[in-house]
Order: C-alpha cells, then structure tokens, then sequence
C-alpha cells in the first residue's frame, strides 16, 4: 500500500513538472539543488569526498567546493527535466539534443555487426533510452536495467523506455538473452560508471582504484561486437549534446584491458563538464569486511604503463601493540596486510620506544610514535595526516578504538575487545570451536585475514642477518621477564650454564634486561666475571636492536628481547615454565624451547604461588646441550625446525 502512494504521489508530481516550460523547470531545478546541496550533509560529504578524489592535486579547495554546489544545481534541474523528457512525443526532445560522431554506432549497426554502448551517468542519462530507437534506425536498441524498489515505479519507467521501441533486459535475469540480442546485430547500452562491489575488476579511475563492472566488455568480447562509448552534456536550458566515441576494442584485448580502457574514456567524459557527472554515488566504495584485494575473483588489473606507485594510496592504519613481544608476533599480519593490494600505504601507531622495531619492516610506509599517555593528542597526530581509509586495531583495548574512532575513521577492524563493540563496525570472528592452542602470530593473521589478506604463508620470514654471525664469540643472554617472576628461569642456574659453555668454548656474554632486572643481571655478572658484559638498563629498544644483530644466539626466558632475536634472524634458547610456547615461542626456525610439562602449567601467573616446579624441573645440563648443539652448527640458518624438549 505504502509503495501505491508514493507511485500516486510520483506520477501526481511528475504530471505538474511535465506542464512546466524548459526555463521554469530550469529555475526550479536549480533552487531544488541548492536547497539539496545545503540540507543533505552526507550527500554533500560524499561529493565533495568524490571531487577530491578525482581532482584534489589539480584544483583548490574552494573550487571543489563551488563545482559540489554546481553539480547539485545542474543534477537538480536534469532530474525535473525527466519527467518531460519520458512523458513528451520523442519528435519533440529530438530538437533539443545535437550529436556528434553518431556515424560510429551507425555504421557498424548498417553492416549487420553488434555494438556494445558504454553510458555514463552525465547530465541527463535518461536520453539515452528515450531517443537512441531514433537515432540507429537500421537495428533494434536495448539497454541492460536494474529493476527499482518501487514496483509500480518500475512498471512505469519501463513502459516509457519502452514506448520508443528500446528493449529492456533485467540484470537479475542474467545475461543470456542480452548475448541472443546481439548476435542478432542489435545495439545494447550499459551504463559503466558505478561501483560493481565484489564482482567488479579493480582497476583505475582517477588514479584510485575502483571495482569496475567487466560486464561490457565481456559482452562485448562473447559476441564479436564493436566496443565504444557515449556521453551526455548538459549544452543550455533544456538542451543536451551527445558525442560518441570510436570503437576502442582491439584484436586481442582482455576483458581486462577493455575495461580498464572504458574506465580511461569515461574519465575523459567527465572531465570535459565534471559538473555533469553523478557525483552522489560512492563510486570509490571501500568494501566491507574485504577491502584487501587478494581475494577477488577478477583481481586487480594495471593498465601498461601504470604502477602501484602511480595510484591513489589507500591509506591504512594499523595501531600497533604497546608490548616488544606482540609487536614482533604481529609482524607477519602487518606484512599480509600491506600485500593485500598494490595501492595500500601503511602507518603504524606505536609508542614510540617501539619505533625501532617497525623500521625493521620494510613494508610499513610511516611511523607515527604515539604521543604521551594523551587520547586527544593522539587524536589530533592522526587527523594531522592525510585521512585514512581504514584503521586496524591490534589491542584489544578500549582506549585504542577511542583514538582511531575520535579521529573519524569510518572503518575500524579489530576484536570484540573491552566494552568497545561499539566503537569498531568491522568486528573479527574468534573461532567458534575450541581447539589447540594458537600462536598469537595466528591471531593477529586472523585479523589480516578478516580484511581480505591471504595468509597462507604464515611464518615470519627473517628481517635482518649480520654476515659470518656463525663465527661471533658474543652471546646473549636475557635473564629477566618484564611480565613478572614466574616466567624466569633461576638466575644462579643461568650462571652455571654460561659458566659450563664457556668451559666448553670460549664466549662473552652480554646480559639483556631493563632496570628492574639489574639484581638479577648483577648476580650473574658477578658469577662469570670478566666474560661478561651487563647492559640491564642501559639500551633502548634501537641499541637492543643492533647489539642483538651481532649475537650469534640468545639464552633467554619468554621475553620481548627472544621474540626481537627472532626477528633478526638469531637462533634462541628459551626457558619456558608458567607460558605456553604455542601460545609465544619464537617464531622462525632454528630455535629450541625447553619445557618441562608439570600439572599446574601453563598457569599465566606473575608469580607461582607454590613451589615454582615448571621452572626448577629444567636442569642446568639440558640448558648447555641445547646452546652447545646451536653452536656446533656451522650455520645457523640451517636449522630447520624450533625444537620444543
């Protein structure tokens, strides 16, 4: 019933604007679009977004602003236009409408060969279906249609396209019929210059990439037919002039070259009158949740001559963790992201003590360092930037969906998260049945998957390797655990194992840790004397970074300074008791992971509340074994497998 009124309502008014002169339609046209162009905020928003895409590096801020208001004016009095376009005698629009280069679809229509028409939405579109019966009179018309919402509507449209003798096939009735009609010698039109979502090519338009319908050329390439375009410019009060171009198929094209070709000329089209075009519709459309492109069917397509580096970023942020250790875990997830389509441009948000970590990752475009414990100055860092397409969440926190939701990023990925579903509209699946446990490098992937990445290969490839690191006599070792005391191994135990290496093979050793792990780096220091080195407080993450690099392997507990080791490609010993090395170990081969499986582990506590079994079940022997068989190896590298004993 509600659909029966509105249909009233639509023909009620459409009989009044049809009664109005050219001029008073004009008039009124363009005082309705300036009315729009100020009442309808979004749809403002939106156009002005699209202008800026397709000409902010070539016109002024202001002039975006102007051609916005214009547009809204000019698709105003187009739309008031319809309604005596589709209800006046066609001998009576024909006047109005001048032509240039008709002798291209004529031509080939005269000689019995099809023709594939690419419209646009340019000026008043409608024309097209109204007169073009009148202008190739040699073969029948038709035009691909998406059925309205609005039954009778449809039903209304359709008999005024159809009164001029133009044949009209449902998109939803599949295309069959479409590839029968011209076989037959006819004509059909398609409008080619709307997102196609998740069936489109993702090719060019305006430097930025956009899905694009490959149905033209397809149809084109299934039958044979002559492949060109046509465009519509508003020429005067009620007057329009159409030009159409030559055909652009070419023996041998793919689908894919036709249609990144047909995105070119349409670019063409609108750049002659921009004001022209349907700058309304989100016709750069990030898609949800797949807005990496990996996954496509079609794919993305680069003309010749064209690179990633000559297209539009898309703009991502990944707020990074605010732990060393997850940082490093989340690497392979940052690397599938930026490969999930050639136009990605990638920032992290990271504190900025962690900022080394990230120069390593020669994926990541921009660091932003995270100002001091403020929320809005993180906000105003992030608005200081180009505006971002999307932003990725790795913490699960409420503060960091704050700082990506106050800045006014449309899209936002992560976990559900603290009290924070309100905040992130792209919420990543946890699996739904239990199973074994998941490396935390899985659950950040995860994350990439959701977006589109593919992450079949999930290992972290090595980031860095000093050269002849097989032939160092500097050793490292990391005593402590940032996380609390169940996760360290005995400190006396640590220096009777290095003590045993060395009686072995001689080495120095160089003592990790931060300032709250001098007692225990000062107690080994002492056990091994001059064949250490104690740097416990006095590195930054940078200098860890390259004293590291030059360590021919790590002696460590379950902390951040194993997971950076990894990393730079050094083999690791980890003591591993109240964690699980599913759950954290090093990731890469060549490391080995010693765990003594007791009943009260892993227990994740900070401290062990009875006798601190896991830790004392590892003895000092199985400890030298595992760092004396990584240093027989002539190359580390070699070692194929992490050993878990």
């Amino acid at each position: 019933m509600l659909d029966f009124c509105v249909y009233i309502l639509y023909r009620a008014g459409a009989a009044v604007l049809a009664a109005l002169p050219w001029r008073a339609l004009y008039l009124v046209g363009n005082i309705a679009g300036w009315c729009a162009w100020i009442v309808l905020g979004n749809y403002r928003r939106l156009a002005l977004s699209n202008v800026a895409t397709a000409f902010a590096n070539e016109k002024p801020p202001h002039e975006l602003r102007r051609l916005v208001r214009r547009h809204f004016q000019r698709l105003g009095a187009n739309f008031l236009y319809t309604a005596k376009i589709t209800s006046a005698p066609v001998e009576k629009i024909l006047p109005r409408v001048t032509t240039e280069n008709l002798d291209s679809i004529r031509r080939p229509l005269r000689n019995g060969v099809p023709v594939v028409l690419v419209l646009s939405h340019l000026a008043n579109w409608e024309l097209f279906a109204q007169l073009m019966p009148g202008f190739v009179t040699t073969a029948p018309g038709a035009s691909v249609y998406q059925k309205l919402g609005n039954r009778f509507i449809d039903a209304h449209v359709r008999r005024a396209r159809r009164r001029t003798g133009l044949t009209l096939f449902d998109r939803a009735e599949g295309f069959q019929a479409v590839i029968q009609f011209l076989r037959a010698g006819g004509g059909v039109g398609i409008l080619g210059d709307q997102h196609a979502g998740d069936h489109g090519i993702w090719t060019p338009f305006f430097g930025r990439l956009a899905s694009t319908s490959s149905l033209p050329a397809l149809l084109a390439k299934r039958t044979s037919a002559v492949f060109l375009a046509a465009a519509v410019y508003t020429d005067g009060i009620g007057r329009w002039r159409m030009v159409f171009t030559e055909h652009f198929d070419t023996a041998g094209a793919s689908v894919e070259e036709l249609t990144a070709k047909m995105n070119e000329i349409i670019e063409r089209q609108i750049r002659h009158a921009p004001e022209d075009w349907f700058w309304v519709h989100n016709r750069w459309k990030t898609p949800i949740p797949n807005f990496l492109l990996t996954r496509y069917k079609r794919g993305v397509y680069l003309p010749p001559g064209c690179s990633p580096q000559d297209l539009q970023p898309f703009r991502i942020l990944v707020r990074a963790s605010n732990w060393l250790g997850d940082s490093v875990m989340s690497i392979p997830a940052v690397r599938a992201i930026k490969n999930g389509r050639p136009d990605a441009q990638l920032s992290i948000l990271a504190p900025a003590n962690l900022a080394p970590i990230w120069k390593l990752v020669s994926e990541v475009d921009e660091i932003l360092p995270l100002p001091n414990k403020s929320l809005f100055a993180t906000m105003r860092l992030i608005r200081s930037r180009a505006p971002f397409d999307v932003a990725i969440l790795f913490p699960n926190s409420l503060r960091s969906a704050l700082e990506v939701w106050l800045s006014g990023i449309r899209q936002r990925i992560g976990y559900h998260g603290h009290r924070r579903s309100w905040l992130v509209n792209q919420i990543v699946r946890e699996p739904r049945a239990p199973g074994p446990p998941e490396h935390h490098a899985r659950r950040y992937l995860r994350i990439a998957e959701d977006c589109g990445a593919e992450t079949t290969n999930g290992e972290l490839p090595v980031s860095h390797r000093t050269s002849n690191i097989e032939h160092q006599t500097l050793v490292g070792l990391c005593p402590g655990a940032e996380y609390g005391p169940a996760k360290r191994w005995l400190p006396e135990r640590f220096a009777e194992a290095a003590a045993a290496v060395n009686a072995q093979t001689p080495l120095h050793w160089i003592l990790f840790g931060t300032k709250n792990d001098l007692p225990v780096t000062e107690q080994i220091a002492r056990a091994l004397g001059e064949s250490c080195t104690n740097r416990a407080g006095q590195t930054t993450v940078e200098q860890l970074i390259a004293e590291l690099g030059q360590c021919r392997l790590l002696l460590t507990n379950d902390t951040g300074a194993m997971h950076v080791a990894a990393l730079l490609g050094v083999p690791v010993v980890a003591v591993f008791g109240s964690t699980e090395p599913r759950l954290t170990g090093p990731l890469g081969d060549g490391h080995i992971v010693l765990r003594h499986q007791v009943e009260c582990s892993p227990c994740f506590l900070r401290e062990c509340p009875i006798d601190f079994r896991c830790m004392k079940a590892v003895g000092v022997q199985e400890v030298v074994a595992a760092v004396m068989s990584i240093l027989r190896v002539s190359d580390p590298i070699n070692t194929k497998d992490t050993k878990i004993i």
